[in-house]
Parts: C-alpha cells; sequence; structure tokens
C-alpha cells in the first residue's frame, strides 16, 4: 500500500513509525526539512521524506500523490488538512483522511458533504480523547474500558493494589474453564507481558481482562476495588475544546450506581443525573466562551483562577471530589496538578500528556489515567490500514499494545483449526469472541473459531498487522474503512 503522510508533528511522525514497520510504501511531507531530517534521525525508519507544501500542487503530484492508496493530513492547521484532502482526491488519491479541530466537522450529518469535497473521513482528536476521559470517570476503579461485538465482550484494564485477591497465584490455577474472565495482557513496569500459565499478579500490575458485562462487578471485587465511590462531582483543570467536550458529555451520564456493579444506590427520591462539575480556568475571555458553550447549564460551574494555586484548588472543594481531570496544553502542570490531588484524597486523576516522551514517567509516577491525543488520533487512522476485517482497534496506551476486534474471514487459517493450533506469534493472544447474534464467550487452546467470529485479539505493539496473516482470507486490493 502506498501512503502519503502530509505533517512531521507528533501525529504524523507516531503514524509514520507505526507504519514503517508494516512493509508500507509510505512517503512524509512536511516543508520544515528540521522535522523530517530529525524524525529520520531517530531511528531506522523506512519511509522517504519529501519537503515542500502540503498544499502545494507541484509538490503532492512530486510526492506521488496521484498513485497513493492512502492520503493523510495531519498538519496542526485545520483549514489546511482540508485543503490538502481535497488537492490529493483531484490529483488522484483514493482515500484521504484528515484532522480537524471543529467538532462541527466530525458529526456523522457531515460525512456526505466532506466525501463530495474530497475528504474520505475526518479525524477530531480532541472529541475522541473526550470519550476515553468519560470512559475513565463512568468506572473511576478502571485505568481503560472498551466495549466490543455491541457490548457482548468487554476489556477492562485494572491497576492491582494491596488489596486485590488475584495476586501471587500461578495463571493456571487462577483461570480455568470455569472461570468468568481471561487475563489477556499485563503492564509490569517497563514490560508488556502477554502471560503464561505459570506467571503470577503482583501489586502495581496493570492487568487487562476480557469479560462479559455480567462479570465486570466480580472483577471489581477480585481486584480489591470495591471501595471506590462511583464519581459525582469532577474538578477540570484546563477550559480547552476537550473540557468542553467531557463536562458536556458527562452531564448526560448517569451517577449513583452506574458503574456496573458499583457499591452505591440510588438515594430515595433523587434522580439519576451529573453532579457538580468544575471548571477551572484562568483566561476571562475564554471563560465567557465556555460559559456560552454549555448553555447555562447549573450542574456546570466555571471558576476563574490558576489551576496550580492550591490554595484555590482546596478553597473549591477538590478533596471532596470523586475525579480530577488536568486538561491544559502543559504536560508538566498536568502531571503536578494531578500529584496535587492525589495527595488530597482524590480517588480518580486523569492527565492530558501531549508530550509522548513523559508517558513513560507519568506512568511511573502513578498518577492515574493518561490521556494522549495524538496517540489515540495516530490509532484512528491506524484501523483503516488494516488488510483484516478489523471492526476496532484501541491502543492501550500505558501497556504498549494493541487490542482489535476483528472477523475471521471465510477460508482463513483462524477458522479451520482450533486456536492452540494457529501458531500465534508470542505476542499476540485472544480474549473472547462472538459468534452471530449469541452471548460474548471466552477464548481457550481447544476453541474452535468459524468463518463470521468476531474475535477479540490482543498484542504487542508492532504486531497488529500480523493478524492479517491468521484471519483475513487471500485476497487482492485496498480495504479500508
Amino acid at each position: 500500500m502506498k501512503i502519503v503522510i502530509a505533517g512531521a508533528g507528533a501525529v504524523g511522525s507516531h503514524l509514520a513509525a507505526l507504519l514503517s514497520r508494516e512493509d508500507q510504501d509510505i512517503i512524509l511531507i512536511d516543508e520544515n526539512p528540521e522535522k523530517t531530517a530529525r524524525l529520520l534521525a531517530s531511528g531506522d525508519l523506512d519511509l522517504m521524506t519529501l519537503n515542500v507544501s502540503p498544499t502545494s500542487v507541484s509538490g503532492l503530484r512530486e510526492g506521488g500523490v496521484g498513485e497513493c492508496d492512502l492520503f493523510i493530513a495531519v498538519t496542526p492547521e485545520e483549514t489546511r488538512n482540508i485543503t490538502c484532502c481535497m488537492i490529493a482526491h483531484a490529483l488522484g488519491a483514493r482515500k484521504t483522511v484528515a484532522r480537524v479541530d471543529t467538532a462541527e466537522y466530525a458529526m456523522p450529518q457531515q460525512r456526505d458533504l466532506f466525501r463530495k469535497m474530497g475528504v474520505g473521513s475526518v479525524i477530531y482528536p480532541e472529541g475522541l480523547a473526550a470519550q476515553e476521559i468519560l470512559d475513565g470517570i463512568r468506572r473511576p476503579w478502571v485505568r481503560q474500558y472498551w466495549e466490543t461485538a455491541g457490548g457482548r465482550l468487554v476489556m477492562l484494564g485494572v491497576k492491582l493494589r494491596e488489596k486485590a485477591r488475584i495476586t501471587g497465584v500461578p495463571l493456571h490455577s487462577l483461570c480455568d474453564a470455569g472461570t468468568p474472565y481471561r487475563i489477556a495482557l499485563i503492564k509490569r513496569g517497563d514490560d508488556t507481558i502477554i502471560p503464561s500459565g505459570s506467571d503470577c499478579l503482583r501489586v502495581g500490575d496493570i492487568v487487562y481482562f476480557m469479560t462479559t458485562k455480567q462479570h465486570i462487578s466480580y472483577i471489581r471485587e477480585i481486584a480489591g476495588k470495591e471501595d471506590y465511590d462511583d464519581v459525582r462531582d469532577v474538578m477540570i483543570m484546563g477550559g480547552g475544546r476537550t473540557s468542553v467536550h467531557v463536562a458536556e458529555g458527562r452531564c448526560l451520564l448517569p451517577t449513583w450506581g452506574e458503574a456496573e456493579g458499583g457499591c452505591s444506590s440510588l438515594p430515595s427520591g433523587e434522580q439519576k443525573g451529573a453532579g457538580l462539575i468544575k471548571i477551572i480556568e484562568q483566561d476571562e475571555e475564554r471563560c465567557r466562551r465556555i460559559g456560552e458553550l454549555v448553555g447555562g447549564d447549573r450542574r456546570i460551574r466555571i471558576v476563574r483562577g490558576d489551576g496550580r494555586d492550591t490554595t484555590l484548588l482546596l478553597e473549591e472543594g477538590l478533596p471532596e471530589m470523586q475525579a480530577f481531570c488536568a486538561l491544559t496544553p502543559q504536560t508538566e502542570t498536568n502531571i503536578l496538578a494531578c500529584l496535587a490531588a492525589k495527595r488530597m484524597g482524590v480517588p480518580k486523576t486523569v492527565a492530558l500528556v501531549d508530550n509522548m516522551d513523559y508517558i513513560p514517567m507519568a506512568e511511573k509516577l502513578d498518577i492515574g489515567t493518561v490521556i494522549n491525543k495524538k496517540m489515540i488520533a495516530a490509532g484512528r487512522i491506524y484501523q483503516m490500514m488494516l488488510d483484516s476485517d478489523a471492526l476496532g482497534v484501541k491502543c492501550l496506551t500505558a501497556a504498549g499494545a494493541d487490542v482489535a476486534e476483528v472477523v475471521v474471514g471465510e477460508g482463513s487459517p483462524a477458522g479451520k483449526k482450533p486456536v492452540s493450533h494457529l501458531g500465534l506469534p508470542p505476542g499476540i493472544t485472544l480474549g473472547g469472541f462472538v459468534r452471530g447474534t449469541g452471548e460474548g464467550a471466552l477464548v481457550y487452546g481447544s476453541t474452535l473459531l468459524e468463518p463470521g467470529d468476531r474475535v477479540v485479539v490482543f498484542c504487542k505493539s508492532g504486531l497488529i498487522k500480523q493478524l492479517d496473516r491468521y484471519f483475513s482470507k487471500k485476497r487482492s486490493g485496498l480495504h479500508l474503512f
């Protein structure tokens, strides 16, 4: 597949690094030679670079855009991304993707309009990040949550503390055919582990479970997370687009007892709904704009002030909040603010970490959930390039791994023999599957998959493309979207 990426910023560079492992024909376009040189100097990447303007017709022609299968525009400027996608489409690019900053452009009802313009798909990182944050707030004891197969299978990423009842026991004793979950992945320090039967869980591990919705409360119990209160009141530091989406989305979520198997119950006479949401923002004009955007919702309170001021946070009741989200553009500020919130006793903290170099450090500091918009956006675009029938891909930022929902193709190896005989690489394991309209089921070595089954696969970063070998039938051409 020939892929042209316009923009050598964080998203474009991360995407280029991902794709360079997949034997794709990649051309990275950016008019700044320092950016492309820095990327090439950072590692052994198999790609070509071209220093021209992404909106230059002659430059795009020079980059072979007319013959490319996929054109991805991820420059920092929304209008530029749309413009160069339009030009690329006119020149003959088969598929185009543009990163945008306007929420309206990502709405489903705008899809046909943009496709008529030559923009096949749009990626809105702030909206994707907000959804990740909302998933975390809804279930404060979970680091990452993902529903697959229409909600019939669920992935839970949970950090084990001292109260966990499943540490120190070999997995072959802990998990058997009667256990309502599978442990598919373990993040331990800097290591990502696809576990075997002899592995034991330890305090501090981030463990990725595969289960079904009716057993979420059981996972919560054995992981020692029963004392986590459901989130009612939330404080958000920073008044950017992501913060507004989180506040608006939070008002649509139920609260008491909302997490499956939650310990709290709805007080008599009360109605479900979000509690108080406080947004701390220093800029006066931005505070005014946020007030206009949220439409006077009395559950959302905007406080003008410096979120780095611990006195202000105490005055605004941070210790009484169940969740704190640090979503300013400054990575260091967000990390330090979450550390302060943890010290004040806030059980659920979320940090927006835009600098990808800081992600490992943020995880080691145990600041809670780490959100990186660039990696989320790159992961969504990466899904579009899989030749397998991928219905969804989730980037496990903290674990250095991916989880994908794929369909077993007619005539593929996965539909011909038991899972234990597939010869899957060491970095890949299967979590669960759904057949037809049936319930979700866990995968074991003796499981025999059938064509059409929807399967959840866990794999270390860089291995996801190998899924084609097992789940796709032999075919030619390009499969996107």
